[in-house]
């Protein structure tokens, strides 16, 4: 907490009209002045009233009091604004932001001047509104975003399909099922909220029916070109997020005044820091916004382009509280060196391997069951456990002891030359630092749909004993190997339960004398990090009515050789708990299980259930919500099965079943 220049009001409701006359609800933040201020402005579907609200309120808060106006909207078909929402990063959503954003710089209380910001889905349509250029906008800050909708969302990996991209489309069913709030549409709000039930899409399928990288995904990745972006640009992410490729490809990609972090943390901003350090986001920030939004000559851009946490080894966790490691600088992403290592049966190691040496693999449907999550949300249990049992499910290969520490930053790479016995198949590589006790401890990892070896937008299945050569690119990654430890790479074609199974066990002829593992030799100079002294306005004031429980684990069926992973997230989906925000009397409850079943003798058994309830309101107004939906899959299609029900105060008001089938593409 800090004094603050600005005192300001917060102003719950406002309509923002649209060019084809929808109105989007906005929240603002004003500070008691009457000279006309800069704007930050931030628009997502994630429910400013009920949804962001414990997160919007220190955040803007500060803005506001340090002098800028913020106005908050929720997205056309979400929270309180009119019409239904269909789908992620539609043209319409770019549109409806950009009449936002020229409704904002004509009101009294704005100088002109607009900033945009967010995380995630914000942080996506920050660059996406960017690079269409509305003249008002000045800058941008985005954190935990990706520049290629394909390659680096939620979606796919390497062009194999994310278990997450069923698991994110249930959660957008149950986000997206909570009525309108009454009290700021008391006439139509039921109505609304009905329609919006009926003409919901089932998630998932919307996404799983483009496998490829096609011009669904290519509409809104800023990577198609870099250039239509003529605005400074603030880009963060950290370790263990999901979305770290995005800040060196954006990095290398504008021609425009650009910064970046990348920290140890999670999906979360980095004032909220986890794991930890946390550091002074907000701070950081509001100078940004004062240099492009209000001409104030500052050090924001001072130091290095790239600004980064190099980890120490640390002892393999399930539960990663604090970050070992220091800041270091990156100036030019493209211009790291690679050492080349070499590879025989079991060994890593700098000596090229010049005799023929082919080795077959065909590693265990679940292997990857100790990987954990795809991505961190900052939620007990998610990080990596000792990878020493999945290292047992694949090849491995060691390097000698080490005699010096090794510092790396950058992308590591696998290439091999390989024939496949069957049509489909994925290669995939992990880099682990194996302590002297034999922890494992997994600092990166990569995947390769080896049907798209010439490229994410087609799909060319493989012919039996036909060579080929593949390039695994693992991610991004900051690390240090100290003396004493080994490196280890460890190779598979199977990654259950984040990678949905190929349909048939392949086995990969690798030829050993032709791969290649690059690490990326870090040398560049330490730097001095963003400030660990952390600062925010008030809370926004919240209630626990229960804590939440998130319950994570893996059982064997000794009978069937079968798998099942098992979470459950009791009370909040992310561990928050059911709570109430207090100045507005709502109650909020999301419970999530999810299990995944895979028997090792069979690729087509896998089987993905999540089961939810959304409760979500107050009395005369309340949404209870039930959601069941299962994904199986077989030789030539996908399986959506399931349903939900919907209660509002009580009364049943919605049922639907799904029952989809989608074909399979090369995955």
């Amino acid at each position: 907490m800090e004094d603050f220049p600005y005192q300001w009001d917060v102003i719950e409701n406002v309509w923002i009209p649209m060019a084809d006359g929808c109105k989007c609800s906005a929240r603002i933040w004003r500070p008691r002045t009457d000279v006309p201020l800069p704007t930050v402005f931030e628009t997502q579907p994630y429910r400013k009233r009920d949804g962001m609200r414990g997160r919007d309120e220190p955040m803007y808060g500060y803005f506001a009091g340090h002098g800028y106006n913020v106005v908050r909207v929720d997205m056309r078909g979400a929270g309180e604004s009119d019409q239904c929402f269909y789908d992620e990063y539609l043209k319409q959503e770019q549109d409806d932001a950009i009449d936002a954003i020229n409704w904002i710089a004509e009101q009294d209380w704005s100088d002109g001047n607009v900033g945009m910001m967010g995380k995630s889905w914000s942080g996506f349509n920050s660059l996406q509104v960017a690079a269409r250029r509305p003249k008002p906008l000045k800058a941008i800050i985005c954190v935990g975003y990706v520049d290629d909708r394909y390659t680096q969302d939620i979606h796919y990996k390497g062009g194999c399909l994310l278990n997450d991209n069923f698991w994110w489309g249930n959660i957008m069913l149950a986000y997206m099922c909570r009525a309108i709030d009454k009290e700021i549409k008391p006439d139509t709000w039921y109505e609304e909220s009905i329609k919006r039930l009926e003409e919901m899409p089932l998630w998932p399928e919307n996404w799983l029916n483009h496998q490829t990288r096609d011009e669904y995904w290519k509409h809104g990745s800023v990577s198609v070109n870099y250039d239509d972006i003529n605005i400074p640009v603030f880009a963060i992410d950290g370790w263990a997020d999901s979305y770290t490729n995005s800040v060196p490809t954006l990095m290398q990609g504008l021609n425009v005044p650009k910064k970046a972090w990348i920290g140890p943390w999670a999906h979360v901003f980095a004032h909220d820091g986890a794991p930890k350090p946390a550091v002074d986001f907000l701070g950081e920030a509001t100078k940004w916004w004062d240099k492009w939004l209000r001409g104030i000559d500052n050090d924001c851009l001072e130091g290095p382009q790239s600004t980064v946490w190099l980890e120490d080894s640390m002892l393999p966790e399930t539960v990663h509280v604090v970050s070992d490691g220091r800041w270091v600088g990156v100036d030019d992403w493209s211009q790291i060196n690679d050492k080349v290592m070499y590879m025989t049966y079991g060994h890593l190691g700098e000596t090229e391997n010049i005799n023929a040496e082919v080795v077959e693999l065909c590693t265990l449907p679940n292997h990857g069951l100790l990987a954990n999550e795809w991505m961190g949300a900052g939620v007990p249990g998610e990080s990596p456990a000792d990878m020493r049992v999945d290292d047992g499910m694949s090849m491995t290969f060691d390097s000698d002891v080490l005699k010096e520490d090794l510092e790396i930053v950058g992308y590591p790479t696998f290439a091999v030359e390989f024939t496949c016995d069957k049509p489909n198949a994925f290669l995939y590589a992990q880099l682990s630092d194996i302590h002297p006790n034999g922890a494992s401890t997994r600092v990166s990892y990569g995947l390769m749909n080896l049907t798209h070896l010439e490229g994410h937008e087609k799909v060319v299945y493989l012919k039996k004993g036909e060579k080929y050569r593949a390039t695994v690119k693992l991610d991004v990654c900051g690390h240090r190997f100290p003396q004493g430890h080994r490196i280890r790479v460890s190779i598979a074609n199977s990654f259950w339960p984040m990678i949905w199974p190929s349909p048939e066990l392949a086995t990969l002829k690798l030829d050993l004398s032709t791969a290649r593992f690059t690490l990326p030799i870090f040398s560049g100079e330490d730097t001095e990090g963003p400030s660990e002294k952390v600062y925010s306005a008030p809370l926004t004031p919240m209630t626990t009515l229960s804590e939440g429980i998130v319950e994570r684990k893996i059982e064997y069926d000794l009978v069937n050789d079968s798998w099942i992973s098992i979470t459950n997230g009791v009370g909040g989906v992310f561990g928050e708990g059911v709570y109430r925000f207090d100045d507005i009397g709502t109650i909020v409850e999301h419970n999530l299980k999810r299990e995944l079943t895979l028997s090792n003798k069979d690729p087509l058994s896998a089987k993905y259930r999540i089961i939810q309830k959304m409760r979500n309101g107050r009395d005369g107004w309340l949404t209870d919500c039930d959601i069941d939906v299962t994904q199986t899959s077989d030789k030539e299609y996908f399986y959506i099965t399931g349903f939900m029900d919907a209660s509002i105060n009580g009364e049943h008001v919605f049922h639907r079943e799904y029952n989809s089938k989608i074909p399979r593409n090369g995955i």
